[in-house]
């Protein structure tokens, strides 16, 4: 990346592996890092290792400063200390705390927050999973200047990013972080040269994309098509992913497909919920008179096995049922 005509001093905010790329962009066009402000370290996996997280490492290993504080709003040390700083900018970049008003106002360029969905569409915590659950076609990054508001306010700049048709939300993760780092470097040029024109966003066409819950991943055969369970599966992929019961047991779905039309046909109607074997494959009833097979799944308490081998070891009476 060419250096930025316009160095700039800033103000860094951000947690997550998503935000890694930016911060790196950033670096690399010049411009000056004063501090970089991440979530406390936490316990992560099986033996709760208390981890830095990764904007953190990677800020580290680059000589930054580094804070982490656990509270924003009401913190006079860290008021006081950006304040010192007068930041021309301070760049939001799931960070995961509400950006307070005092904070909105420092920067004479003002908070640059990258939000990976075509706003106003996808406002909240989980816009890449929503997206894809909701079967969308297209998704893509924003540059908005922070107000009060969630995601509400002006857009700077966006770009497009297909969604294939197979592709997971965490699949898109990593292209979207890459695509959006220059997007936001580009922003932070245009902004100091004063070529860039704030939109309003249409707030009438808004969606929401709140976080994400455990119950998102239920299967509800009853009020949802095959298409629909299918792309709510690859939108809550690493979590919630997809389950349901069996046996009164949780039935995790890992890989599933929907069926296509003739299949669909052959299999004929039946009540949702409802599962059909044959040759070693599993499939269920949805609503709207559709099918979904499923391809990879795990009982409660087992390993995850391909639907030939659950079914060998567990063969499912004719009215066996899911939910």
């Amino acid at each position: 990346m060419t250096h930025a005509a316009h160095p700039l001093k800033l103000v860094f905010c951000g947690t997550p592996q998503f935000a890694v790329p930016t911060l790196e962009a950033l670096l690399d066009a010049g411009h000056e890092i004063a501090l970089v402000i991440s979530q406390p370290d936490r316990p992560v996996g099986r033996g709760h290792e208390l981890t830095a997280p990764p904007v953190k490492q990677t800020a580290l290993a680059a000589g930054l400063e580094v804070t982490q504080p656990e509270k924003i709003r009401k913190n006079e040390q860290f008021h006081a200390r950006l304040e010192a700083i007068a930041p021309d900018a301070i760049v939001v970049v799931a960070y995961g705390r509400i950006v307070p008003p005092w904070m909105l106002a420092l920067p004479r360029l003002g908070c640059i927050n990258l939000h990976a969905s075509l706003l106003p569409k996808y406002r909240g915590a989980a816009p890449i999973q929503w997206a894809v659950a909701m079967g969308e076609l297209v998704t893509g990054n924003t540059t908005m200047l922070l107000e009060e508001g969630l995601d509400t306010g002006p857009i700077l700049l966006q770009q497009t990013l297909a969604i294939g048709p197979g592709q997971t939300a965490a699949d898109l993760f990593p292209v979207l972080a890459r695509d959006g780092a220059p997007l936001v470097a580009e922003t932070l040029a245009r902004l100091a040269e004063g070529s860039i024109q704030p939109q309003t966003q249409n707030h009438e066409r808004a969606t929401h994309a709140p976080l994400l819950d455990r119950e998102d991943g239920r299967m509800d055969f009853a009020a949802r098509t095959a298409t629909d369970l299918y792309n709510r599966w690859r939108g809550f992929q690493p979590w919630p992913g997809a389950f349901t019961a069996l046996h009164s047991k949780k039935f995790i779905v890992h890989r599933m497909a929907a069926v296509d039309g003739s299949e669909a046909e052959r299999l004929g109607a039946a009540d949702p919920g409802s599962v059909r074997t044959e040759n070693h494959r599993m499939f269920a009833a949805c609503a709207g008179n559709t099918w979904i097979e499923l391809i990879e799944v795990q009982l409660e308490g087992k390993r995850r096995l391909h639907a030939r081998e659950f079914l060998r070891g567990n063969p499912l009476a004719a009215d066996a049922r899911l939910g």
